[in-house]
């Protein structure tokens, strides 16, 4: 299992030259200073390798987890057409940690540890009006659906 660190966004989201989403865009991931491929992850796990190139959604957007590597991103349209690319991003060994939990529908309150910057449920960002905190326990306005993915992020 890879050892990640959130990207520097939680979710990435990129736009054409128009200022609309890049739909179905193209993110390639390689080792800095190459054109070997790098993998990066969905989650905070590191158990799940995002395709390489990384297709961007309806939205523009795309789960990016990155190991301790450093990295070379080279953004294309969905037509093939290089926008940019960016060589040496790495995470520079940040302090970051996640705790993970599980949803099964039903459950709102979770532990947790003081300190916590974010929580996401299934690589979403949840909003502070989302849940309360209180004694190392978040209660969620609404459980997580069943077989999700918590994670609570840590600076």
């Amino acid at each position: 299992m890879a050892t990640t660190s959130l990207s520097p966004t939680p979710k990435l989201q990129f736009f054409d030259l128009n200022g609309a989403p890049l739909s179905g865009g193209l993110l390639y991931t390689y080792a800095a200073g190459t054109t070997t491929p790098l993998a990066t992850y969905t989650d905070s796990t590191g158990n799940f390798a995002n395709t390489n190139p990384i297709v961007l959604d309806s939205r523009g957007e795309a789960n990016v987890w990155l190991d301790s590597a450093s990295y070379k991103l080279a953004l294309y349209t969905s037509a093939g057409v290089l926008i940019w690319t960016v060589d040496n991003i790495s995470t520079n060994g940040s302090n970051l940690s996640v705790t993970d939990h599980t949803g099964d529908g039903t459950t709102t309150a979770f532990a947790v540890d003081d300190g916590f910057t974010a929580i996401y449920i299934n690589g979403v960002y949840q909003n502070r009006n989302t849940y309360t905190v209180t004694s190392g326990t978040v209660t969620f306005t609404e459980a997580p659906p069943d077989t999700s993915l918590i994670e609570v992020v840590y600076n």
